[in-house]
């Protein structure tokens, strides 16, 4: 049986969803799969995973503070002592930033914002968006280790009930780059990429305060994070961190409506792997109609706002 490295990352203790979500793509190749964490609350983190599909959990203590080309170090020493086939993490800021020094030291290539993962004899194969999202490409490895990152919500978490082996390393603490702080969001808002439910608008809302009509109808959905389109960071009325799309942050929530968005090419790459897609437009000849499996033809003020009382109702009755 083939073993799988994940990466856990986890706050307070607490471990991501996106991370879970990586343990389950990993089990579900019939491997055998070691989870790694690292940092303060490590130690509670560990414990969790094992009910999620990990048969072993190696936790680097020693570090006051994370540093990404250490801990990569730290990874592919790990990587090598237990003779894995894969290593994944989870395609976060995080993951996105440490995976590819894990690959480099393991002289492996990495695949990265993976959205499906099987077994393909003593390795394995992925399926990842392609070209803007316009081809699906299916590629394996002959690295020594298999290396990869997975797009978050493209795979469901599983509790298996299980139990985990836990031991500890030393963490490396020689890092060159060194974490000293995270700045939370503001309002602890959720996070676009890790949302089941995106909302997202574009220049169809006429203004910043055009936006009032997203949050209110985000807020009946609950659990749903806020969106926006290229057009509307750039002009200063939203964030960078709500943008969706090739040159903001990619994403596949079970549920996305596009509100006011005519659908441009880079925008379409980012959300076009989402589960259900809803498209708000007055424009009926808009692209974002071609990709939808649902559209709706209509002023985004007055569809949002009945769509929002609608919801509410729903949810009251439910």
């Amino acid at each position: 049986m083939s073993t799988i490295l994940v990466f856990a990352e986890h706050g307070a203790g607490t471990v991501r969803r996106a991370s879970l979500e990586c343990i389950a793509a990993a089990k579900a190749t019939g491997s055998d799969v070691v989870a790694i964490v690292t940092g303060q609350g490590a130690t509670d983190a560990a414990e969790s995973l094992g009910n999620h599909g990990a048969s072993r959990v190696v936790c680097l203590t020693g570090a006051d503070q994370y540093s990404p080309d250490a801990t990569g170090v730290d990874i592919a020493a790990v990587a090598c002592d237990l003779g894995v086939r894969g290593f994944l993490a989870a395609a976060t800021s995080t993951g996105k930033d440490l995976a590819p020094r894990v690959a480099m030291h393991l002289d492996s290539v990495l695949f990265s914002d993976c959205t499906g993962l099987e077994a393909a004899g003593d390795s394995f194969k992925i399926s990842r968006p392609w070209l803007a999202g316009k081809a699906i490409a299916n590629c394996t490895s002959t690295g020594p280790v298999f290396c990869a990152t997975t797009r978050l919500n493209s795979f469901a978490t599983n509790e298996v009930g299980g139990t985990a082996e836990v031991s500890e390393r030393p963490a490396s603490t020689d890092g060159k780059v060194i974490v000293t702080g995270i700045t939370a969001k503001e309002g602890g808002k959720l996070d676009v990429a890790e949302a089941p439910i995106v909302v997202s608008g574009g220049r169809g809302l006429k203004e910043p305060e055009g936006f009032k009509i997203i949050e209110d109808l985000a807020e009946a959905l609950g659990n749903t994070a806020v969106g926006a389109s290229r057009a509307v960071v750039d002009a200063g009325w939203r964030p960078h961190s709500e943008q969706v799309g090739q040159t903001g942050k990619v994403v596949s929530p079970g549920l996305y409506i596009a509100v006011g968005i005519s659908g441009a090419i880079q925008h379409i790459a980012g959300m076009k792997t989402s589960g259900v897609i809803v498209a708000i437009n007055k424009d009926p000849d808009a692209p974002i109609f071609k990709l939808a499996d649902y559209g709706i033809v209509g002023d985004a003020f007055e569809v949002v706002p009945a769509l929002t009382a609608a919801v509410k109702e729903l949810m009251a009755t439910a």
